[in-house]
């Protein structure tokens, strides 16, 4: 099954898989479904939200980039109240379990390719050939050293669910 929109389900997070997809499965199918998630490295997903907010349809809107530095980004989304341009969501809130103990019953780091695709070539029993697309154009973006330790410090909940995750390659 391919959900390709609403963003919202697209990319749905453990609350709304719990809420919406879980609930369907158990009574259509009477089956309790596995599910997998990728976790990318916090810096270098911030990384990526940086550049897709600064394409230019964005520019003027409150959520656009193009005139904010990398660190001006990053230490906007440490706010308690974060403005338009930082509000992204959180990863440890994305996968966080619930109550009922629905969770993610298979987590790999986004850079363990290598690792994730073994898993689901196990799982449907064929080899994938799985081409990179949705790729942010432009270089990494640069972040300060010291912006940097106050993010790992401030962060340091996604930094450790992110460290916790065994590769598998």
């Amino acid at each position: 099954m391919i959900i390709s929109d609403p963003p919202e389900l697209k990319h749905a997070p453990v609350y709304r898989y719990n809420r919406f997809f879980r609930p369907m499965f158990e009574k259509a199918c009477k089956a309790e479904m596995e599910t997998f998630a990728m976790m990318r490295e916090p810096i270098s997903w911030l990384g990526s939200w940086y550049k897709y907010l600064q394409r230019p349809f964005l520019n003027g809107n409150p959520k656009s980039t193009a005139e904010i530095s990398f660190d001006d980004f990053i230490l906007a989304y440490m706010k308690g109240d974060k403005p338009p341009v930082a509000n992204v969501g959180s990863q440890v809130k994305f996968l966080e379990p619930r109550p009922n103990r629905t969770k993610v019953d298979h987590l790999f780091r986004y850079e363990d390719q290598a690792g994730w695709t073994a898993f689901l070539e196990d799982r449907f029993k064929r080899p994938l050939n799985l081409e990179r697309l949705n790729v942010s154009a432009g270089s990494k973006p640069i972040l300060s050293a010291d912006v940097e330790m106050r993010f790992k410090r401030k962060m340091a909940d996604e930094f450790d669910l992110w460290n916790s995750i065994q590769t598998q390659s």
